[in-house]
């Protein structure tokens, strides 16, 4: 008789792993480096930006996001924040993006799930607007590299006022 067969864990993150992939990508799109940010998402990753104020596990299918891309949409996004044509951001914003309180919450399906909270700092054309919140990662491994399966950032605002628009990767 044989034994049924085991199920392969990956091996749980370290917080320091966490932190580290979180403030890599923090620097990543700080840089405009946005071939390397796309680069930490796992193949059929989500990246999800639900309205200002957003109760937690609003659902993009049946509510209005700012941003819902999937995998491909989302290597669409980066293709086009490159393009010169993309007004909203060319020339680029300046950014500085600040990550702190990462905590690991636990496993959640193949990965686990991660939060942080996030104050970025985007200035343009003689204005600086100021966005914060948080942002509920499900990481995973893909072979030994940590990667982002899933992306949600929660913008702990009232509303996108004086800003009125998301136009660069929060």
């Amino acid at each position: 008789m044989s034994r049924p067969a085991l199920a392969v864990v990956a091996r749980a993150p370290t917080r320091a792993e966490v932190e580290d992939l979180l403030f890599d990508e923090a620097m990543l799109l700080d840089e405009w480096k946005l071939e390397e940010w796309f680069a930490l998402f796992a193949p059929g990753a989500r990246y999800e930006v639900p309205p200002a104020n957003a109760e937690e596990g609003v659902d993009s299918a049946v509510s209005l996001f700012y941003i819902a891309d999937d995998y491909e949409r989302l290597r669409y996004r980066v293709d086009r924040l490159q393009d010169v044509n993309a007004h909203a951001e060319y020339p680029h914003s300046r950014c500085t993006r600040l990550v702190s309180n990462v905590r690991i919450l636990g496993p959640r399906g193949d990965g686990w799930a991660v939060r942080c909270a996030f104050v970025t700092h985007r200035s343009k054309a003689d204005v600086t607007d100021v966005y914060a919140g948080h942002h509920l990662y499900i990481l995973t491994r893909v072979g030994d590299d940590l990667k982002i399966a899933r992306k949600t950032t929660h913008l702990d605002m009232s509303s996108l006022r004086p800003q009125g628009r998301v136009s660069i990767i929060v």
